[in-house]
């Protein structure tokens, strides 16, 4: 604007004089636990003392910029500090987060930095100095003159509570939610000299008055002295105290491009003369503490028009239109705008960390939204002013399926031009559709142990799967449940595939999922109509299977729905030539139970789904499959059993049941009271003896998931088969085997250990992250009852990137294929992408995961 340019040169100088500098406070966190850790002097002791510091706590290292003279400079100082601190963090298993507080903490294992200093100040302070888990960001600006210094923080106290405002980030405290927005400020004014100093006229009085608090035993150095802005102790400058730190560097440039501004403006107040307009003690604490509760999302109090609450969305725009003239002076005006326009799009940190929180319900999401924004942190304002969308590039990890070096590939360049063009902000707000669609819809699951149920954790990115991987998978899977299915059918018959020396008998009798129910199936045929099988992808693009699931696989449903999602929020999206519709799936199911049903069912079999109910985890997915399949979803409380025949009761009346697709346990399923208030399960027995219903899934069939006979699937299809297998399995290790048992006790540290009955990553111990405890305990284990325990070497799994709140992060997955199997066996065409949380391999929802719209192109 050439407005901006206006300014004489003497104006320009002044300006220059106000140099700008940055403290940034950063946690340490566990990238395990997400838990705050005492681990900091081990970062610092890989970087330049020069520009990284401790602070009271082992917990925080906090970074110092290089002096800047533009704001383009600053944010490339705070940017290439994190760079520093974050690649050594990582490198010993560590995250930071540049947020006033971390949600997980344990206080008991978090000690001060053991210096004189602060040891003195534990002493001193007890409480106050325990519970300092708190970080800020302190932003300087160049004023040697300390009479100036004083005057100046003076004059701007009616702006604080907006740039309290705009920082907030802290509302967890303790693991809890503690309603504010910045919680830290609370914790902060705790202290004797914090927030307001009161009234003082030079920098003889500011320095007397430091003198009387270290006199009074109060403090013991001027550094204690934590006014909300004050001459600093250390540089000629006036230091901004107030303010969260923030773990988007934009937030701290705009914060720190506002103070000098304000600054500015208040030195030339001061050189003019002007009375100072400072509000009165008991409202600027109202303010300060309205700002704290609110941060953006509420009101705050703007004392320079009067007592009454106005919008902070109005407060800002406000501040940031009156210090326009001094914002051109310094040439930051349209930076300045255009980063608050930015801020007031995104909403605080805050508010970020409680969707976070809502969306999922676990506060270690908080923690990894918090690590992904303060790792993101160097995107902003590019050449000649042109906004760049915040965070959600660069992006580059080795062995992912949508970027190669950096770039994405040409099977989602369409996907990454729409995501660049939404921006961040813009794919937070198809984050908030997806979410009231979902509420609407019921689209949830459940965790055991929690009373309230989540919403189904649900990627805006989808994930493709080209042609000729998706090809070749499905007769691979047709192959592995055809030999399965044999398997099961040997296992409760003749058992063949023992007394030809195929499996150790040993392998079928030690597993806990041989059920005596097995047996009951009275006829040959399938016995799994419904398979779910995991596959991963490692990162040389080559796929194999990890798992195989033969019970009660669940997820088709929330395939289909993640679809239908993505046409719903991001119709913009471009689909690829090929792409499958998920549509035909229920038809697929409903033919492949229909298919299966006995003799005794005639012409028309009639098919149930039968659920526990509300209270089951995959609740939803019952209703829409059964919905969809135009069949009835019914409760144990509605099957009654006449003379060897299944009944479904409804409104007096019974009707025939020949299918159960069978949506709960075995154990659940054969305790669960029937029609006539009995256990359902002795009549149902009494049906299956005599041929007249289907349970689909057939009980017993757990023995087909076991780890253990996992390992000898290969073999299994060269034996019933007479093939050679399509798809690889991950090269496993039988700890009940004593050579093998060896050889996996002796590399712990390198394999991933299972439990035989383990499912839903129960149990899991992956040696290459576990501590030594960890390790320890899996050995006792071992070593106690080895024929329950496998071990598998690690795969280093493919990532695919998510939209994490804020930039796209990579993020291992999986893929569950589903095969339904009546007269022949198909594919279905919706498969569910599982996502793994930061830092973690493990992609079941219930330990934190979640799912991915799976474009399979045929």
């Amino acid at each position: 604007m050439t407005e901006s340019l206006s300014v004489t040169a003497s104006e320009a100088h002044r300006a220059e004089e106000l140099t700008l500098g940055v403290e940034e406070e950063l946690h340490v966190v566990d990238l395990v636990t997400r838990e705050l850790v005492p681990r900091a002097q081990e970062v610092l002791d890989q970087l330049d003392p020069s520009k990284f510091s401790a602070e009271l706590h082992r917990s925080v290292v906090e970074t110092n910029t290089p002096v800047s003279n533009t704001l383009d400079d600053l944010r490339e100082g705070i940017a290439g500090r994190r760079r520093e601190a974050i690649t050594v963090a990582e490198s010993l298993g560590l995250g930071l987060v540049a947020a006033g507080t971390v949600p997980l903490v344990d206080l008991e294992s978090l000690p001060v930095t053991p210096t004189s200093r602060y040891r003195r100040m534990l002493d001193d302070y007890q409480l106050l100095a325990r519970e300092q888990l708190i970080c800020g960001a302190q932003v300087h600006v160049g004023v040697p003159d300390r009479d100036e210094a004083v005057a100046v923080a003076q004059r701007v106290t009616s702006a604080l509570p907006t740039l309290l405002a705009l920082s907030t980030s802290s509302p967890y405290w303790m693991g809890e939610d503690s309603g504010y927005a910045s919680v830290r400020s609370l914790v902060w004014l705790r202290w004797p000299t914090a927030g307001d100093p009161g009234v003082l006229n030079s920098a003889a009085e500011h320095d007397q008055l430091v003198a009387d608090l270290i006199a009074s035993g109060t403090i013991t150095d001027p550094k204690m002295v934590y006014f909300d802005v004050r001459p600093s102790a250390h540089v000629p400058t006036v230091e901004l105290r107030v303010t969260d730190s923030s773990p988007d560097v934009d937030t701290v440039v705009l914060l720190a491009g506002l103070f000098r501004a304000l600054v500015l403006r208040a030195r030339e107040e001061y050189r003019a003369g002007l009375e100072i307009k400072k509000p009165q003690p008991p409202l600027h604490r109202a303010a300060m503490w309205r700002a704290a509760r609110s941060g953006l999302e509420g009101d705050l109090l703007d004392l320079r028009r009067g007592p009454e609450p106005i919008p902070a969305a109005l407060a800002v725009e406000q501040l940031v239109g009156e210090l326009r003239p001094e914002l051109e002076q310094l040439g930051d005006w349209e930076q300045v705008f255009d980063l608050s326009v930015r801020a007031l799009s995104r909403g605080s940190s805050a508010a970020r960390q409680r969707r976070a929180m809502t969306r999922r319900g676990r506060i270690s999401d908080v923690v990894d939204l918090l690590v992904a924004d303060t790792r993101g942190g160097a995107t902003g304002i590019g050449p000649e002013g042109q906004s760049v969308p915040a965070g959600l590039f660069p992006y580059a990890r080795t062995g992912d399926e949508a970027f190669a070096d950096g770039e994405p590939t040409q099977a989602y360049a369409g996907v990454v031009n729409v995501l660049k063009a939404l921006g961040s902000a813009g794919l937070r707000r198809r984050e908030d559709a997806r979410d009231d669609e979902q509420r609407q819809r019921g689209i949830t699951f459940s965790v055991a142990g929690e009373a309230a149920t989540r919403l189904f954790p649900f990627d805006l990115v989808p994930r493709i799967v080209p042609a000729e991987d998706w090809s070749g998978l499905r007769g691979g899977l047709v192959q592995r449940v055809r030999a399965l299915d044999l398997f099961i059918q040997d296992v409760y018959g003749d058992r063949e595939v023992v007394r030809d020396g195929v499996v150790p008998e040993w392998v079928i009798d030690g597993s806990p999922e041989l059920r005596p129910s097995g047996a009951l199936v009275a006829h040959e045929g399938v016995r799994a109509q419904v398979a779910g099988v995991d596959l991963v992808r490692n990162q040389a693009g080559e796929w194999c299977v990890l798992e195989d699931n033969l019970r009660v696989p669940s997820g088709i449903a929330y395939a289909m729905q993640n679809r239908r999602l993505t046409h719903s929020v991001l119709p913009e999206l471009p689909e690829p030539p090929g792409l499958i519709s998920v549509e035909d799936t229920p038809a697929l199911l409903k033919r492949a139970l229909i298919e299966s049903a006995r003799p005794a069912a005639g012409d028309d079999p009639k098919v149930v789904v039968l659920s526990q109910g509300p209270d089951d985890s995959a609740w939803f997915e019952h209703r829409m499959l059964a919905e969809e399949m135009g069949v009835p979803v019914v409760r144990s409380t509605e099957l009654f059993v006449d003379d060897g025949v299944v009944y479904r009761m409804r409104d007096g009346k019974r009707r025939r049941v020949d299918v159960i697709y069978l949506r709960m346990g075995e154990d659940s399923l054969v305790h669960s009271p029937g029609a006539d208030g009995m256990p359902l399960g002795p009549s149902l027995i009494t049906a299956l003896h005599a041929d007249t219903v289907v349970l689909a899934n057939a009980l017993g069939n757990g023995i087909g998931d076991d780890k253990a006979v996992y390992a000898y699937v290969p073999k299994l299809i060269e034996y019933y088969l007479g093939e050679k297998p399509l798809l690889a399995d991950v090269p496993t290790y039988l700890c009940g085997i004593p050579e093998q048992r060896a050889e996996v006790l002796d590399r712990l540290d390198q394999l991933v250990c299972k439990p035989v009955d383990g499912y839903g990553g129960d149990r899991i111990v992956i040696g290459p992250h576990a501590t030594p405890e960890d390790l320890s305990a899996v050995r006792r284990q071992i070593r106690t009852a080895p024929h329950r325990w496998v071990a598998q070497e690690v795969v280093q799994l493919s990532t695919h990137p998510v939209f994490d709140g804020h930039q796209l992060a990579p993020r291992h997955v999986d893929l569950r294929a589903f095969i339904f199997t009546g007269r022949e066996s198909v594919v279905a065409p919706a498969a569910l992408t599982r996502v793994a949380p930061a830092g973690s391999m493990i992609v079941n929802s219930s330990r934190g995961g979640g799912s991915k719209d799976t474009w399979l192109l045929g």
